[in-house]
């Protein structure tokens, strides 16, 4: 009984004292060409405000591949909203769905925001442009980001064409959420270990800004700087994460590690010290033949 008192009262501490309220709009567009003639799909940050201040330069300009990374802290509520942009969005189609929504992992939501069609969650089309049964111009979601889900968490579509989403389009991005009085890093990487490529941005934990997105990006850090990878698991794909001459404590545990096994929708967060020049890559042998691998440049 005390120790759920004490709990309580910490989640109520944590509301009053740290609690941030996020404004966030979202666009879903499309992009560059695959290469086979087909339109890739990319989410922009149009506007992302913290207790009414602006923070939208953090992000890049256009639309990217991964989409835009949302760090939050434990107790914090988030209002984000989706706009369809993608030509033709809004005009039905029996039995094709041409909305785009985001669903999220990790973090609290109601039926209403959970970013999926009716026949999934029995309510709503839950997205942007013209669902299977609604039709919508703008749609918001609530998220709570409660005690306890601090972690790293993909976002994603899961509305575009299919129930399943246009994830393998670009439609995809990552949430960070930080409990109260978290380490700060000189670089953040957010690293997506897909079928074929890794795709990647890079924060700067001074003016938290994020660069270099794209498939396998160079990444860059200052020598002797802790530096925070973020390992995130999509497609159907086993992988064997390995950064090149580092060891890193497997979270949770005192064990040192030099590669990390990671399967479809796992994730794994560790830190280093920013010592040497290496590559990170997949040794899987099918992913290495599809050169999963980049460059981690320190200097």
């Amino acid at each position: 009984m005390m120790f759920l008192l004490v709990l309580a009262m910490s989640c109520l501490l944590i509301d009053k004292s740290f609690a941030a309220e996020h404004i966030i709009q979202l666009t879903a567009e499309e992009t560059q060409d695959d290469g086979f003639g087909n339109k890739l799909l990319a989410y922009k940050m149009e506007s992302h405000t913290v207790d009414g201040v602006p923070i939208t330069d953090r992000y890049s300009a256009v639309a990217t591949i991964p989409g835009p990374t949302i760090v939050l802290t434990e107790g914090d509520t988030v209002k984000i909203s989706i706009l369809n942009a993608i030509p033709g969005n809004g005009i039905p189609t029996p039995g094709i769905s041409k909305q785009v929504s985001i669903h999220v992992h990790g973090v609290h939501y109601d039926i209403l925001s959970d970013g999926t069609l009716k026949v999934i969650n029995k309510n709503h089309d839950e997205g942007a442009g013209a669902g299977l049964e609604e039709t919508y111009v703008v749609y918001e979601y609530k998220w709570n980001v409660a005690p306890g889900t601090a972690g790293t968490w993909a976002y994603h579509d899961h509305n575009f064409e299919t129930h399943n989403g246009a994830e393998h389009k670009g439609l995809f991005g990552a949430i960070i959420v930080n409990p109260i009085e978290a380490p700060s890093y000189a670089k953040e990487y957010v690293l997506y270990m897909g079928d074929d490529a890794f795709w990647g941005m890079e924060i700067n934990g001074t003016d938290k800004k994020q660069s270099k997105h794209g498939a396998n990006p160079t990444l860059s850090a200052k020598e002797n700087t802790n530096v925070r990878f973020h390992l995130i698991a999509l497609g159907t794909d086993l992988h064997t994460f390995k950064l090149n001459g580092y060891r890193w404590f497997d979270p949770g545990t005192d064990n040192l590690i030099n590669q990390a096994e990671i399967g479809p929708l796992e994730k794994h967060v560790f830190t280093v010290k920013a010592r040497h020049s290496s590559v990170y890559v997949d040794k899987n042998f099918s992913n290495q033949l599809m050169g999963m691998r980049g460059q981690f440049n320190v200097h």
